[in-house]
């Protein structure tokens, strides 16, 4: 499995070209900050989607910089992304169990919802 981040669409673009499994979008300004890029940049997960799907079908796009709420997860994962990637929500966390439960509803909400959709479109 290959990972590896991007600091915009445009790298994200370039980075396509190599067909990872995963590429991460984190604005460096937001990175280790209180804003998730989903709130503060949502535009830049769109377009990472866009960008990264033309190039490269296969390779799923991951939100990171500033992530650290079920809200922050839901967000991202509603504009497009797999999943998220995540560093300094967790270990600057004074609960660190509780940061990563938060996480996983954020994760476990995009289960719920789309086999909500499946049932309601049968």
């Amino acid at each position: 499995m290959s990972i590896v981040c991007a600091q915009d669409s445009e790298e994200a673009k370039k980075l396509a070209i190599y067909g990872p499994d995963f590429i991460a979008v984190e604005p460096p300004e937001l990175i280790g900050g209180d804003v998730s890029v989903s709130n503060a940049k949502p535009e830049v997960i769109l377009e990472t989607v866009h960008k990264v799907k033309h190039t490269s079908p296969q390779t799923e796009v991951l939100c990171g910089a500033g992530v650290k709420t079920t809200e922050d997860v839901k967000k991202a994962l509603e504009l497009g992304a797999k999943g998220v990637l995540v560093a300094s929500g967790i270990v600057k966390s004074d609960d660190v169990e509780g940061a990563i439960e938060k996480l996983v509803e954020g994760m476990l909400w995009k289960l719920v919802w789309k086999n909500s959709k499946v049932k309601s479109s049968s």
